[in-house]
């Protein structure tokens, strides 16, 4: 409660944002919050976690019907991740703004978080079934394990988190593809996230959702008697 009402103020904020405004967002006291953190910091270095966290952004690819047609599982997906990706920039670059974020300084990184909660390669699937190459389906964590702690590239394992979700919107069309469902979402998240870097000036715009996807699927060349 008191990350999800501090997240925006930090955004609008950056380290600036105090304890008491946080307090009036959730709704509580302002000595409610030093009962879960220690202070400010403690509280600030929670928003970075959830922020760059991919908990939130997994549990919205797993809520995408797998009986939509491909093509729309993955306009989903890429809405999803680009919220996802907006407001970790926000976050972070607003911290980093008012100097919260110093290098050296350290900050969250997949470690497990100052209440005890599970790592977040502990994470459980959708249903149980094991995956085609050996790791554990959707009820078990995407790496098989469960809370074991994290790799060394907490980077990595976040990408790797992201790429599994998509895998297993792709998966029911896997006969279909020319690469296997780990290529195709490896494919999916690099346009994706090269779509979200700022353009440079003057450049074209960045391909839309649609666009993405459909250079992904189809191609860049038109079909025979297509206007795609």
């Amino acid at each position: 409660m008191v990350v999800a009402a501090a997240l925006p103020l930090v955004a609008e904020y950056g380290a600036a944002v105090t304890t008491s405004q946080i307090a009036r967002a959730a709704g509580i006291g302002e000595a409610t919050i030093f009962r879960a953190f220690k202070d400010k910091d403690e509280v600030l270095d929670a928003c970075v976690a959830e922020a760059v966290g991919t908990d939130h952004v997994l549990r919205e690819l797993a809520t995408i019907s797998l009986d939509e047609p491909l093509d729309v599982r993955l306009t989903e997906a890429a809405e999803a991740l680009r919220a996802h990706m907006e407001r970790m920039g926000t976050v972070v670059g607003a911290l980093h703004a008012s100097g919260h974020l110093r290098p050296g300084r350290g900050g969250p990184d997949g470690r497990e978080g100052r209440d005890g909660r599970e790592g977040r390669d502990g994470r459980e699937g959708r249903d149980g079934r094991e995956s085609r190459d050996g790791r554990g389906g959707r009820d078990e964590g995407r790496d098989g394990q469960h809370g074991a702690g994290p790799p060394p590239d907490a980077r990595a394992q976040s990408f790797l988190a992201l790429r599994d979700g998509v895998v297993e919107l792709i998966e029911p069309d896997r006969d279909a593809c020319r690469l296997s469902p780990e290529k195709v979402a490896t494919a999916f998240l690099g346009l994706l996230f090269t779509r979200l870097h700022t353009p440079a000036p003057g450049a074209e715009a960045p391909l839309s959702p649609e666009e993405l996807i459909a250079v992904l699927l189809h191609g860049s060349f038109k079909h025979p008697g297509s206007d795609r």
